[in-house]
């Protein structure tokens, strides 16, 4: 049976989840549109979201492996 304190390891891994992806997207998109000095080096931009999207995985991989030791314990 999964009891609820058997989610804080998934907690544990959520925020840093959700701080990572934050932190990466307001520095890839900032507030705002685009002024003259952010649009200078936009050649040299590249998107945050395919790495978003890897550190995702993992954490779905390991949170689904946490769950399942969960509930067989």
């Amino acid at each position: 049976m999964l009891r609820p304190h058997h989610l804080l390891p998934l907690l544990v891994l959520l925020l840093p989840l959700a701080a990572i992806h934050a932190e990466a997207l307001e520095e890839a998109y900032g507030h705002g549109p685009p002024y003259y000095g952010r649009t200078t080096n936009m050649d040299k931009w590249s998107s945050p979201l395919p790495f978003l999207g890897a550190i995702d995985a993992v954490v779905l991989v390991l949170g689904i492996g946490l769950v399942g030791l969960a509930r067989r314990g």
